[in-house]
Order: structure tokens, then sequence, then C-alpha cells
């Protein structure tokens, strides 16, 4: 016997399939902004749940099978996918497409490889069917009160899901944390570099964290107050708000403070990966999302650190943090921060535009920032600055040199590297603070290293070498007399 009556046809106005939690809430954020919302689910007691705990939210038209769930949904369809990336999100759009006309569209909105995205767009195209891939930030409860919105592809189909998804977004100033971002897979490809970013961010309040614990010897409760003060000033960010809740509390079971019952391995989903594998690729240094990402390698590297507990040496100077110092330690380490965010942050939009020029995606870097201030994970008070930065100067290719930034960045360099100098001294891990600082030194040197390395590789490989005061590729013949030989213009 049928669980529900099948909802009348082309009666609603989008449709979400898979009703896991996201799937859920992002479909209850669309009925109580006033849409009429299809709901299907593989398994059709997670749909009855909806409909049995949020009838209140608005109107949901249930579909116990996919041909019911097509058939409900307006002309030209819209419907979201929220299932597993990979294998299952292949599946389910086939399922779709097959029940679906020419110019209906299907939305994924789970966190897909953005050249999967691009692949299914092109397939769909094909087929004369819009395929949308679009970022979704916030979490369970982004998705239910306001998400930040990174839609892709088409931009026929943004002109029908833009309005509903606008609707539904975190709003910020009165502007919606919602765009449509650019062709095929860039909403993906934004939301894989948001989530890079997000690692970075995480790993080095982590670190400032750290310091504080092992330096200073404050209690999880103690350095809680501390993020909570740097939340009033230039760090103020959902992830620092969000820490310093965390650190005060108090786990239920043994009334200690939280964070010293958790383990320390950090596990990851594969977006920051697949950021640092992209920009290896494109030959973007991302340092601060790359050791964030190995960091938390290195934490689930098990056998590995217990083989090098108490057996490797440390070696460190074992310096104090006197009394009078304590102040200056906690002023510094929010300088610190402060600046190990922003190069984090500078090297995130260095890989969406590196990005944007090799898929010729029409990417608005500013609107990007405007669009993360709410909703995201990443929001953060800056990220105004960031877009004003971009509408300075269009054609910016270091965020950090914008005149702003400059100046905020030229205010923490004594205090971060004091931080730095002292981690090393002492023997405290602080990967990012450490990575973000050697490329900012990199990146304003006139002449780097890299001069001799390309001098050996010419030496044993003959890959030739440019000079400085001639155009064209060398090469020396490194056996013989060593004659110089031209090689091309």
């Amino acid at each position: 016997m049928a669980t529900f009556d099948p909802a009348p046809a082309n009666s609603a106005d989008i449709g979400v399939t898979g009703m896991a939690v996201m799937g859920s809430n992002l479909a209850r954020n669309l009925a109580r902004n006033g849409f009429k919302v299809a709901i299907h689910n593989r398994s059709v007691g997670r749909t009855e749940k909806v409909i049995e705990n949020h009838s209140e939210d608005g109107q949901f038209l249930p579909s116990e099978s996919m041909d019911d769930f097509v058939a409900s949904l307006q002309k030209p369809r819209v419907a979201i996918i929220m299932v597993q990336a990979g294998a299952a999100t292949d599946a389910v759009i086939e399922e779709l497409a097959s029940r679906m006309d020419e110019g209906d569209i299907i939305v994924d909105c789970g966190n897909a490889l953005f050249t999967d995205t691009r692949r299914r767009e092109a397939d769909l195209r094909e087929r004369g069917l819009h395929f949308v891939g679009a970022g979704v930030s916030g979490g369970e409860e982004g998705a239910l009160n306001g998400p930040s919105i990174m839609p892709g592809g088409p931009v026929e189909s943004y002109k029908r899901v833009g309005p509903m998804f606008e609707k539904i977004a975190a709003q910020v100033d009165g502007d919606p944390c919602c765009t449509h971002v650019g062709a095929d897979g860039a909403g993906h490809f934004v939301k894989m570099v948001h989530n890079g970013i997000e690692y970075a961010d995480m790993q080095v309040i982590s670190e400032a964290y750290d310091m504080m614990n092992k330096a200073l010897g404050m209690s999880a409760p103690e350095i809680g107050e501390v993020f909570e003060e740097w939340n009033k000033g230039e760090l103020e960010s959902f992830l620092i708000e969000i820490t310093a809740e965390v650190l005060k509390h108090k786990d239920n079971v043994t009334g200690k403070p939280f964070v010293d019952i958790v383990q320390d391995r950090a596990a990851q989903k594969g977006t920051g990966a697949w950021t640092v594998q992209t920009a290896l690729d494109f030959g973007v240094p991302v340092t601060g999302i790359a050791e964030a990402t190995f960091a938390r390698s290195t934490s689930g590297s098990v056998k590995q650190r217990e083989a090098a507990i108490g057996v490797l040496p440390a070696e460190t100077q074992d310096q104090t943090v006197e009394d009078r110092d304590r102040q200056q330690f906690i002023e510094d380490l929010q300088k610190a921060l402060y600046a190990a965010k922003l190069v984090s942050y500078s090297q995130g939009f260095d890989e969406i535009a590196a990005g944007a020029e090799h898929y010729e995606w029409d990417i608005n870097l500013g609107d990007m920032a405007k669009i993360w201030r709410g909703g995201c994970i990443i929001r953060a008070r800056f990220l105004n600055h960031i877009t004003e930065a971009y509408k300075r100067n269009p054609d910016l290719h270091l965020l950090l040199a914008d005149e702003y930034f400059r100046g905020e960045i030229a205010s923490c360099i004594p205090a971060w590297r004091r931080v730095v100098a002292y981690a090393a001294a002492n023997g405290f891990s602080v990967p990012v603070f450490t990575s973000t600082l050697s490329y900012y030194d990199a990146v304003r040197s006139e002449r780097l290293p890299a001069a001799l390395v390309q001098a050996q590789r010419d030496f044993f490989g003959a890959h030739t070498y440019r000079r400085v005061d001639a155009d064209g590729s060398f090469h020396v013949e490194w056996t013989g007399d060593r004659t110089e030989t031209k090689i091309s213009d």
C-alpha cells in the first residue's frame, strides 16, 4: 500500500531528492521561504520523517517513486540532488535525466569534485538538459537557516534557480550570499577552494591554541576567553567564535574540558586534498592550505608518531615565557594568526583566479568574497575588505599587495616572526604559521634561489635555463669545455 498519494503533476516549484540531514534541511529552508517543495528519498522512511516532524515549515509534496517526483515538478523542472558524491550522484542524475525533458535543470548541491561536475554538465548539455553544480556552505545549520550558495552551470539556468537560491541564502547588509559563479564546474571549484581555506583557517587557529596551552600553561577555558576577546576585533569570524565556545565547553561525562578528552587525530573528506592537488596542477603555491592538509595526515600517522614519541630528540632551548611577557605573547599570537589567515585567503584567491583563467570561467573574485560574508564556514569580518580590494583593482594579481592589506600585514610582521622563532626554538609544530611566513618572504623577494635550481636541472638533465641578460633558452655542455649553446628564442 502506498504511503503517499502521488502529488499533482506540475505542482512543485522545486524538488529535493536525498533526505539525509543536509537534503532535508535544504528542503525545509525552501518550504519556509514559501516554495512548494517536492521531496523524495530512495528509502521512503526519511521522507516520512520530514512530513511527520516538519510539516509546519511549509508545503511539501512527497513522492515514493522517482516517476512521481519528476512528474510533480513545474516545467522547466528543477531537481536538487543531495546524495553521496561519486557513483551515487551519477546514478541519481541518470534516474532524473531519463525522465526529464529538454530545458529541465538538475542541480547537485553536494560536495562534488569540480571535474566530475564539468563532465556531467557536458553530458547533460548534449541531451538538452541543464546541469548546475552548486557549492553549499554552512553545514546543517546553514542549509536550514541560510547558507552561502555558489552555483555554476549555464547562465540560463540561473534565471530559473537563482531567485529561489538567493531567497534561501544567508543575507548580509541586504545582499544574498549567492551569485552565479561561472560556467560548468565553476561553482564546485570555488566551493572546493573555500574548503581548502577552511582547512588552513582551522589549523592555524589550533596552532595558536596549542601555543597558549603548552608555552603558557593555559587551560582550555582560559584560552577560550582569549578567543572570545579576539572575536571582537579584526579576527572576528565564525571559526574564532565557535573555537571560543568549544574550548569553554565541559565534557558531560568527566567534567573535564571537552577538547582535552578528544583524540588528536583530525579526519578529512577530501576537499583539502583536492584543493592542493589542483593547485599543484596549476603551479599555484597554496602553502597554508597544503600544510594544514598534511597536518591532518600527520595527526593520523599513528604508527609513525608512536615510533617517534620519547625517541626522537628535541634539543630545544626550553625558553620560558615570563609572567611579565605573557600578555605580549598572547598579543603576538593574535597578530601572527591574523597574518597567517590573510596569506591563506590570498593564496586561495590566487587559485580561484588560476582556475578561472584555465577553464575560461568569468569569475568575479570580489563577488566570491561577498557571498562568503554570511552562511559559510569561513565567514569573517575582513571579507568586506577583500571585496573592496577587487573593486579597487579587478586585475589585482596578489591580494596581499592591495593597499589595505599591505598596511594590515605590515603591523603584524614583527609579532609573526617572534611567534615562529619561539616555536622553532622550543619545539612546537606550527606548520601554517611557518609556511605562510615563508611564503610571504618568498613572494616579496627580488631574487629567489630558483636560479640555482635552474642550473642544477640543466646540469643533470639538460633541461635548459634562461638568462637575465638575453632572451631564449640556453644549455651548458657540462662535460668537456663547458660551452654554452642557445637552444631556442
